[in-house]
């Protein structure tokens, strides 16, 4: 098991207070676009939060007014022009592979979207667990505006299971902008709050779900994610199985505990 407060990042900005983890991409005067280095470190960093102690919740917040920009169109979309397909392949897999890292991380992720998330941006916040925004929040998976295909990074999977088959396809074939009333009424984004109480209410659902079962809460998105290729059977098994795992917890015994004695429990995550 690792500690990743005093974790040191050289390509996004990172804090850690009281279990919950905030990231924010740090080149606001682009709107935050993403490198080769930062989609890598970013990948590393969800990977080694598996292990970490200190961290229970993520919030991935916006800079400067906007969340992300996607990939950078001259550090990244440039120099993949001419590259052969074996480099261009190992690019595109660990795009993906960042995706894969949020969702088998163990934390809930909420993204606090303000202004842009487009493209690579766009996927992050569909890859969190919870997504918040602001009225100005624009949303677009852009990639057939630039040539390629609408399922990059697991878009085709994810999307549809959030928003709906139509209205994903509809995006993701016309790269047009979500706007946040229309995201929030398909589902996309689970709460609209003001630019300047964006990041605070971020952290009041963060801090909520770090003062919950936090072991509990790992089970929880575990099978959220894995409940997407098991038939109902399957499902209801698995969820028994998870469900006898919590059962063994000291959490669950403190729930009980502080019930009978008519008291809030305070869950310690194990």
């Amino acid at each position: 098991m690792t500690n990743m407060t005093d974790l040191k990042p050289q390509h996004f900005l990172w804090e850690v207070q009281n279990g919950v983890a905030v990231i924010r991409l740090n080149r606001p005067d682009r709107k935050n676009p993403l490198t080769f280095e930062s989609y890598a470190e970013l990948r590393d960093t969800f990977r080694a939060l598996v292990y970490a102690t200190d961290v229970d919740v993520v919030v991935f917040g916006s800079n400067g007014g906007n969340f992300c920009s996607g990939g950078d169109v001259h550090d990244i979309i440039g120099p993949l022009i001419g590259l052969p397909m074996k480099e261009l392949l190992a690019f595109t897999r660990m795009t993906g592979d960042l995706v894969k890292a949020m969702i088998s991380c163990g934390k809930p992720i909420i993204s606090a979207v303000d202004g842009v998330a487009v493209g690579a941006g766009a996927i992050i916040a569909m890859a969190s667990d919870l997504r918040l925004a602001t009225p100005a929040a624009k949303c677009a998976f852009l990639f057939t505006r630039v040539g390629l295909a609408g399922c990059d990074m697991g878009a085709c999977a994810m999307l549809p299971r959030i928003i709906g088959q139509g209205r994903a396809a509809e995006l993701l074939y016309t790269g047009r902008t979500m706007g946040a009333e229309e995201g929030h009424a398909w589902g996309f984004w689970n709460a609209l709050h003001p630019a300047d109480q964006l990041e605070a209410e971020a952290l009041v659902m963060a801090r909520r779900l770090a003062t919950g079962p936090t072991f509990a809460h790992g089970i929880t998105k575990t099978q959220l994610n894995q409940e997407w290729n098991m038939g109902l059977e399957q499902a209801i098994e698995a969820e028994a199985q998870a469900q006898a795992i919590c059962m063994q917890t000291k959490d669950f015994e403190r729930a009980y505990r502080a019930f009978v004695a008519k008291e809030k429990p305070v869950f310690q995550g194990d």
